[in-house]
């Protein structure tokens, strides 16, 4: 049985960035990474941007190349699937194989796609979108397609149809919410983009449920609850995710919308840590247990959760962020909306230049940034960070700078 003093559970972001931290500390030669994927680990935004449009590689993606691992002597298991975790020996138990041995363990397990439970729903037409394989089947399906209908309105379903209408498909986005990311957006922050979907040819079918798909040899037709049919050749569900944790059914790790770290990143059992969309962690900055399915997540969670491991022992405070380009716009956010009792806005949307502010008794808790400028980013970020106290007429006034 070969063993290591630091073992990673997962080949996604966390691991392909806790493998800087290892290589930087000089301590590659003890670390191992298993990973049920075929492919290095990679940056995963680009699947529904701009890998799926075919304008990146797979070289392009990959978070370090295969000499990176090769020279600081980190093992990477590709092709590992493991289908039990002793935590007791420390073992992991891969499918085909030895047993692979840790001192520490970095599970970094990821989430999985929530899938369809409704006629036709195992259709080859219906794709989801969390691999670089998904988004390579994605790819090839849409080039034999005229239409699809992409189920879903937040991260996914915002980018995956854009791509598509991009790519000359006749594109539906269909939602059961009264409009686009009704949980993260404003009204007029989801009017602004159903009007900008909408100008470039996507159809936005708010409301409305899929109830089956038909099709004979295949796909033909999406089924909606209201009776209507919708003509489709291909069909992408971004209906969420849910954390990876059944390997670690009915162990001694607590569970709970995830598996359950505190501000260092660490569970209930001694050397054992989580990373990533698989982790609940304890937010020290906001004060409250938070699972964040973000890019930024993964990679500041997979760098501090490797410096634990290396004996360091500080609090994760970190500001949630993420971003998006969608069609010809990138935006940014920072926060945490659930957390606001009011929202401002500032700037000028039909000139695609604008920011909302969300406040919790006038301290800022939340921002979206589009177009506007850089001090607008930085005072974000610091301001969430210190969870400063903002006057909202100084925040509505355009005219008026907010200063870092």
């Amino acid at each position: 049985m070969e063993r290591y003093r630091y073992v990673i559970l997962g080949g996604g972001m966390v691991a392909g960035y806790a493998a800087k931290v290892f290589a930087e500390r000089g301590a590659g030669g003890q670390v191992a990474i298993v990973s049920a994927e075929a492919t290095l680990p990679y940056e995963r935004p680009p699947l529904s941007k701009g890998f799926l449009a075919g304008q990146e590689d797979e070289a392009g993606i990959l978070i370090n190349d295969a000499a990176f691992y090769r020279d600081h002597g980190i093992r990477v298991l590709l092709n590992t699937p493991v289908r039990a975790v002793d935590l007791e020996t420390r073992r992991l138990i891969p499918v085909v194989g030895e047993p692979i041995g840790f001192e520490q363990l970095l599970i970094a397990t990821g989430a999985q796609p929530r899938r369809l439970d409704l006629p036709g729903a195992e259709r080859a037409e219906v794709f989801y979108l969390r691999s670089v394989d998904d988004a390579r089947r994605i790819r090839a399906a849409y080039q034999q397609a005229r239409r699809a209908v992409v189920l879903g309105s937040g991260f996914i379903g915002m980018e995956v149809s854009a791509v598509l209408q991009s790519q000359g498909l006749a594109t539906t986005m269909l939602f059961p919410d009264e409009r686009v990311w009704q949980r993260l957006f404003t009204p007029e922050l989801s009017r602004f983009f159903e009007d900008y979907y909408r100008a470039r040819g996507v159809t936005i079918l708010s409301g409305s449920r899929a109830t089956a798909f038909h099709g004979t040899e295949r796909l033909e037709l999406v089924q909606l609850a209201d009776g209507r049919e919708l003509p489709a050749e291909l069909v992408v569900a971004g209906i969420g995710v849910a954390p990876a944790t059944a390997l670690f059914d009915g162990s001694a790790l607590h569970i709970e919308n995830g598996i359950l770290v505190n501000e260092y990143l660490e569970t209930n059992l001694p050397d054992v840590y989580a990373a990533g969309d698989v982790a609940n962690y304890q937010d020290a900055l906001f004060g409250t247990r938070r699972r964040v399915e973000h890019w930024d997540n993964a990679v500041s969670q997979g760098q501090h959760a490797a410096r634990r491991m290396l004996g360091e022992r500080t609090p994760f405070v970190h500001v949630p962020y993420f971003f998006s380009d969608e069609f010809d716009l990138s935006w940014e956010f920072w926060g945490d909306t659930s957390l606001a009792d009011a929202a401002v806005q500032r700037g000028d949307p039909q000139a695609k230049s604008l920011s909302v502010w969300w406040l919790k008794e006038r301290r800022l808790v939340a921002a979206f940034v589009l177009n506007r400028p850089e001090e607008e980013r930085e005072f974000a970020q610091q301001a969430i960070r210190e969870q400063r106290e903002v006057d909202p007429a100084v925040l509505r006034d355009a005219a008026r700078p907010l200063s870092p």
